[in-house]
């Protein structure tokens, strides 16, 4: 006996005369990432007219300007998860010129996010009892860190602005099913937060000083070089990078923040001139 195809509302959507075969053009997605010192404020202090966000504590852009090694850079510091929010809210509905979007840091707007968990549903216990009881905590803020993530995508499509979000590392052990474990350099976020973020992401960028190792008469390794900056854009064993743009694996960061966005940018430009291939 056959059986009976369910009929849709009457008011359904005609979806066949929706399907596109081209994209949107929305602009970029990107978690920057990597030890202190790297470069990661600079490279976000070069974006397309940039709002910075400092979350609490993070104010290391603040002594790189009145250093004078960077230019006056709007930003503004969120001490709570709300005032995060509530800044986002504020780009989303308020007209502005600003057109990238920096998070600085990652990691701190988690740190608020669990903060604002644990106050609302754990009475600020923080204990075994509490936010860390059989992870509970961290599993309850992937719900406001989601509608986080959408909040920044409409930023993308009512206002086209681009979002860089970067966030310190940190050397995290690997789970290797095909051999033994081995340490590998990862955002320094809890890992379901990262596992949302990196699935959002469009890249996933590892900045880092170039280094190589050399083996002394005496047997001990020694690191050379630390002083060349690299931006590192695909996935290897020893870091978490990601793109989905077809840029190089490698792109140098140059001396200044600049030079590394421009690099970036001349990256992206030539990958999409070649179709991503």
């Amino acid at each position: 006996m056959a059986t009976a195809v369910a009929k849709p509302p009457q008011a359904a959507k005609q979806w066949l005369e929706s399907v596109k075969s081209t994209g949107r053009k929305l602009p970029g997605r990107y978690v920057a990432h990597g030890p202190e010192g790297a470069g990661k404020s600079t490279l976000g202090a070069y974006t397309p007219h940039p709002l910075v966000i400092q979350t609490q504590g993070e104010t290391g852009l603040e002594t790189l300007i009145d250093s004078g090694r960077l230019p006056p850079t709007p930003h503004v510091e969120c001490n709570t998860w709300h005032d995060l929010l509530t800044v986002i809210q504020q780009l989303h509905d308020e007209k502005h010129e600003y057109r990238t979007l920096v998070v600085d840091t990652l990691n701190g707007a988690e740190r608020l996010c669990h903060e604002d968990v644990c106050r609302i549903e754990f009475k600020d216990d923080w204990g075994e009892k509490g936010f860390t009881s059989y992870q509970r905590g961290y599993e309850i803020a992937l719900t406001p860190w989601r509608l986080f993530l959408e909040s920044l995508d409409q930023l993308r499509l009512k206002r086209t602005m681009s979002i860089m979000l970067l966030c310190h590392t940190k050397i995290a052990p690997y789970a290797n099913p095909e051999g033994p474990d081995y340490d590998r350099f990862t955002p320094d976020l809890h890992r379901k937060t990262w596992g949302l973020t990196h699935r959002w992401a469009d890249a996933v960028l590892f900045l880092n000083f170039y280094t190589m190792t050399e083996k002394e008469k005496t047997g001990k390794i020694k690191g050379r070089g630390g002083q060349e900056r690299i931006i590192y854009t695909t996935r290897h064993a020893t870091y978490d990078a990601k793109n989905r743009h077809g840029l190089p694996e490698e792109i140098s960061a140059g001396n200044s923040g600049k030079e590394a966005w421009d690099n970036l940018t001349a990256a992206l430009k030539e990958a999409r001139q070649n179709g991503g291939a």
